[in-house]
């Protein structure tokens, strides 16, 4: 009898019957194949391998059975209950493996993809049979597209809600890459639209989003939420492929901002201005007021282009910040678009969709815990410029914007601004003279003001707002806001107007209402207490009593003339970062000890912004942060820094030392970057 290795394989096909050697005197550890012509023994090292062998060569024998079976069938009572018997040989296969409940999810897919003439109840039947198995296993690809196409077409069966829930929750749960399994997406994309088609539609898919989300504050799931926005996107992408695929046969953003100079049969040799369009899009010039001239309208399909002729010169009132860089188109300084100039007519369904999708984001945006994530995901702007052109699109996304600038979570709102200089956010989308401002301004003093409140009180964020918004500021001042009353007086206040007709413009402005009047005195009483402040004499050095507060700092430097003062510790006692409005007002300030108090990072960047000639800095045992000392990097004077006990960084460290040239003495023990 031959022994030792195969010589030749045997096909799984040819294989007759698989047993274990089981009687006395058997060899050890052995299994028994029997195939035509013969047996065959096969000896593992022990009985585990053994028994590997023994369900993996019957597996493989069963399936291809069923391989054979399912792909002629003949009679469909036959072939669910093939299908019933293979689904449950696969759920109590002892082997562990993910191809065990994946093989039979191919052949049934092979099954429906291969028989196109069964009816859709002998297709329901179908789906419930390998519902089990979808419990725990993603659809193949061919399954996937095989249930998308039955929500469309029978969005209502209790199919759908009975087995295709679980497997969306399960896909929304698990899924870590769409991007490698498209079809998943698509089939989670077209579960939802068939919910909206129920009865109480919306009502259903709010319930839904509830149950992935779960009953308490904080989701489980940490992967639902990207899953459910990358959903959101690419439906709403969908909703616009149509206009997308055009614009080859439509004048190009890039050729709009370069005023189609090149002449060519669709592009007239006329500057363009898109109004009511992508904030990719660059004017010409921002400008306060401007005439309206005759215009012409150029149409490309479906997309409609307003060209005007401007014969005359615009007044530009822009402030002297030092930026040549060429304004945006929804950097103007008008208060609203004069009229809406890409036209977006949605087909019926699409226009579903896109209603169905956004709303889903609107709900997203109810959850504390989710809207950190949110704002992240759709910062840089995620959707297509034909999306921010179309009016219901943005009309009804303001309410998560909205949500964003409610926020008080410094993570939240900072998601309005943009990512980098020359990249629109949200912020410059709602605002007046955006493409999505269509509330004169009611949106955009939200989202200042909370930003303001935040930590973007400082001279950066004041210098864009006088660079490309100083107009809607002082309308919305005019009409008695508050907040725009505020951002005006600290123009004034920071010296961010040079220009000095632009400055008398806003004082005007902000005596012309009552709330506006009264700031304006305080800043005038502030800046005559500055001046006395400012003025030349009193002490070089000073040192604040242990445990002194903001207010006593306050009430100090508020007695007298501290121009001389050059050297101010204030260590151990209980100043935070609101003494810092008063500490940038010190002209020859050069040394500043905050050991020990709690002073933290907003308060740091108040001082990187104003005290640039600040020498020697104490932050030792101070709550600041990365976030706060990253600021630091613009005191180039500095030449002696003292971090030791914050929680600053190995990163961060070598970003400051790169960036500040005189540098000398650091200390920067009992942090990371010890």
């Amino acid at each position: 009898m031959p022994t030792g290795y195969m010589e030749n394989s045997i096909s799984y096909s040819s294989i007759e019957d698989v047993q274990l050697l089981s009687w006395e005197n058997a060899p050890k550890y052995c299994l028994q194949l029997t195939i035509p012509g013969g047996t065959v023994l096969l000896q593992a090292a022990n009985s585990y391998l053994r028994d590997q062998w023994f369900h993996s060569l019957q597996w493989k024998k069963k399936i291809y059975k069923y391989k054979k079976v399912l792909s002629n069938p003949s009679r469909l009572e036959v072939v669910l209950k093939e299908i019933r018997t293979l689904v449950d040989m696969a759920l109590t296969s002892p082997l562990q493996d993910e191809s065990i409940h994946q093989a039979p999810l191919e052949i049934v897919s092979r099954l429906l993809s291969e028989n196109t003439n069964l009816t859709t109840q002998e297709h329901e039947n179908i789906i419930v049979a390998i519902a089990p198995l979808l419990e725990n296993n993603h659809p193949p690809p061919d399954l996937c597209e095989f249930f998308c196409k039955h929500c469309r077409e029978r969005p209502r069966s209790m199919v759908v809600i009975e087995v295709f829930t679980p497997v969306v929750q399960r896909i929304l749960k698990h899924n870590m890459d769409f991007g490698k399994c498209p079809r998943l997406r698509l089939f989670t994309q077209e579960y939802i639209l068939a919910l909206n088609e129920l009865n109480a539609g919306m009502e259903v898919v709010k319930k839904f989003i509830h149950s992935m989300h779960g009953p308490t504050g904080q989701c489980p799931h940490p992967r639902v939420l990207p899953n459910l926005v990358a959903v959101c996107l690419a439906a709403i992408y969908s909703c616009y492929e149509e206009f997308i695929n055009s614009r080859d046969n439509s004048p190009s953003l890039k050729e709009i901002r370069n005023g189609c100079q090149q002449p060519c049969d669709r592009k007239p040799n006329l500057p363009l201005r898109l109004l009511h369009t992508s904030p990719d899009l660059v004017s010409q010039e921002a400008t306060l007021t401007e005439s309206r001239l005759k215009s012409v309208i150029v149409t490309s399909n479906e997309i409609h282009v307003e060209v005007e002729r401007n014969n005359t010169a615009n007044q530009k009132m822009t402030a002297n910040v030092g930026n040549d860089s060429e304004p945006n188109l929804i950097d103007c300084l008008m208060v609203s678009p004069t009229c809406s100039t890409m036209s977006i007519e949605l087909s019926p369904q699409a226009d579903r969709v896109l209603g169905c999708y956004v709303e889903i984001l609107k709900m997203l945006s109810n959850y504390d815990d989710w809207r950190p994530a949110l704002a992240s995901l759709l910062q840089p702007i995620p959707f297509p410029k034909e999306a921010l052109a179309h009016e219901k699109f943005t009309k009804e996304l303001k309410y998560v914007i909205q949500r964003f600038a409610e926020d008080p979570r410094q993570e939240v709102h900072s998601c309005l601004l943009s990512v980098r200089a020359g990249k629109d956010g949200w912020f410059q989308l709602y605002s007046p003279g955006g493409v999505a401002c269509d509330d004169d301004g009611e949106l955009f003093a939200s989202m200042v003001h909370i930003l303001m409140g935040s930590c973007y009180k400082t001279k950066k964020f004041l210098l864009s707002l006088a660079e490309n918004k100083l107009g809607p500021c002082m309308l919305l001042a005019l009409r008695g806001n508050q907040t725009m009353v505020e951002i005006l007086c600290l123009m004034l206040e920071y010296n961010i107007i040079d220009n000095k007709d632009t400055q008398l413009q806003i004082i005007s402005t902000l005596e012309s209402t009552d709330v506006g009047k009264k700031m304006y005195e305080q800043l005038c009483d502030r800046q005559r207490e500055l001046k006395e402040l400012q003025r030349k004499g009193g002490p070089t050095r000073l040192t604040l009593p242990s445990k002194s507060t903001d207010a006593d700092l306050a009430r100090l430097l508020s007695s007298g003339s501290f121009g001389n003062l050059e050297n101010l510790s204030l260590a151990f006692t209980n100043v935070t970062s609101a003494c810092a409005e008063h500490l940038i007002k010190l002209p020859s300030l050069r040394q500043l000890n905050l050991w020990s108090t709690q002073f933290g990072d907003a308060g740091l960047r108040l001082l990187s912004e104003h005290l640039t000639m600040l020498q020697v800095l104490n932050l030792c045992e101070t709550p600041v942060t990365d976030a706060g000392l990253l600021a630091l990097s613009s005191m180039k004077s500095l030449c002696s820094l003292n971090m030791n006990s914050t929680k600053l960084s190995a990163d961060t460290y070598e970003d400051l030392k790169a960036k500040l040239p005189n540098l000398k003495e650091v200390d920067v023990r009992y942090t990371e970057a010890w």
